[in-house]
């Protein structure tokens, strides 16, 4: 399986429409293939809109989407509030559950790191021996290395309840030993986070 995260920046204000038109199209598009999430940003770079589709490899990728594009409803007519536009391909860690939809969240916390070259093995191994004891405090959406996108990616998506569940969590977990894996540190090179929220129509929430 592979996650692609497709963000979008939308104009100033525009939030409500763009997902009203986008969730109208999306009751067509959704017969090709299912969100696994859409999101909105809430703290960190502002007015963005963060869609993310899975597909068993990129032909299915291609197929699916060769054939949504033949459907009069799709794309959703957002384009004239998009002002930017990234994709990234995510091959996911083996060993994390896989997302179903429901309710996980509501709030949930984007983190893209920046790996030194070659050090995403060691970066899994540490996951799969930390992560069973993380998760009994908060459950992970999804984490891998970018395949196309960003150099040396690696993306994480977390869900709390709250933003204060988001801190007690992290501060216990860290407390307790649990968290973060030993050695990351010496891996990474930039770290960025986002804290979103999901649209109505979104099948995580």
């Amino acid at each position: 399986m592979i996650y692609e995260i497709r963000t979008y920046g939308i104009a100033p204000g525009s939030l409500a429409e763009v997902e009203k038109r986008y969730g109208e199209a999306y009751e067509y598009r959704k017969k090709y293939s299912p969100l696994t999430a859409f999101l909105h940003t809430e703290i960190g770079p502002l007015n963005e809109i963060i869609h993310i589709w899975s597909y068993q490899d990129l032909a299915e990728r291609a197929r699916i989407r060769a054939e949504a594009a033949k459907d009069p409803n799709w794309p959703p007519k957002i384009q004239e509030f998009i002002r930017t536009m990234s994709s990234e391909i995510i091959n996911p860690f083996d060993f994390v559950p896989t997302p179903q939809p429901g309710r996980m969240g509501p709030i949930f916390e984007i983190r893209y790191y920046t790996l030194k070259g070659g050090t995403l093995p060691a970066v899994a191994k540490g996951w799969s021996e930390k992560l069973p004891d993380r998760i009994k405090l908060s459950p992970v959406v999804f984490a891998g290395g970018v395949e196309l996108g960003r150099a040396n990616g690696f993306v994480h998506i977390w869900a709390y309840q709250s933003l204060d569940a988001r801190m007690q969590i992290r501060d216990e977990a860290r407390k307790k030993g649990v968290w973060p894996p030993p050695g990351g540190g010496d891996r990474l090179i930039t770290q960025e986070t986002k804290i979103c929220l999901p649209s109505s129509f979104s099948p995580l929430q």
